[in-house]
């Protein structure tokens, strides 16, 4: 489950997106002690952040320079702000995208999806691999191992696995695999999920990690 901060002071608007990513299954966090963002996104590390210019004690502007000091997590910022001088500074100081105020939030969460695809499907995550449980996400190649047994997997494969590993201990709605493997599932086959769950559950089986991927009837799945 991707983990989003949340960089907001007007809590009515803070407490709308957060209710609004929750319905879409991600985890949300609120920023409420403006002193000390930097350390709050430390401990969280999350997957993106949601940035308003407008803050108490330092700006948005401060903290997007404070976090590019240390990451690439993609970040969003939403302000009513919005000259184009605004726009110009925030994306030069590392912001991935700008988002005004008022805004609808579907767009909102569009851009989300778009980012965080972009981001964690075929960008570089500032790791090389994914471990847990005995198996080696190598997200360079798109290649995975189980101790010397290397497991080729196709292009969907990856992105499954992908998903799964890093929400570990969570359950992945297939709702949520569908939209992030194929942008508009209307299109796909429902049972096109299923095959590609189970041909990559064969393949990380074959290489001596049975059971790696669980089903959760009704919701999802899980690599607990």
């Amino acid at each position: 489950m991707f983990k989003i901060m949340i960089v907001e002071d007007d809590r009515t608007i803070a407490d709308l997106i957060a209710s609004a990513l929750t319905k879409w299954q991600f985890e949300a966090h609120t920023v409420k002690d403006f002193n000390t963002v930097g350390e709050q996104f430390q401990a969280l590390a999350p997957d993106l952040v949601l940035l308003d210019i407008n803050l108490p004690v330092y700006d948005g502007y401060y903290w997007v320079q404070q976090i590019r000091a240390t990451s690439q997590v993609p970040v969003i910022f939403i302000s009513s702000r919005n000259t184009n001088m605004d726009m110009v500074m925030a994306m030069n100081l590392g912001a991935d995208d700008f988002v005004n105020k008022p805004f609808a939030i579907e767009v909102l969460i569009a851009k989300i999806n778009a980012l965080l695809r972009r981001t964690y499907n075929y960008g570089d995550t500032g790791a090389d691999t994914l471990v847990h449980n005995g198996l080696t996400l190598d997200l360079q190649t798109g290649a995975a191992s189980a101790g010397d047994q290397q497991i080729n997997l196709s292009k969907n494969e990856y992105k499954l696995l992908q998903i799964l590993m890093r929400a570990h201990g969570s359950t992945v709605s297939r709702s949520r695999l569908l939209k992030d493997l194929w942008q508009d599932e209307r299109f796909v086959d429902d049972n096109t999920l299923t095959v590609n769950i189970n041909r990559l559950r064969r393949k990380i089986a074959d290489a001596g990690l049975p059971d790696y991927i669980e089903t959760k009837v009704g919701q999802g799945y899980i690599v607990p």
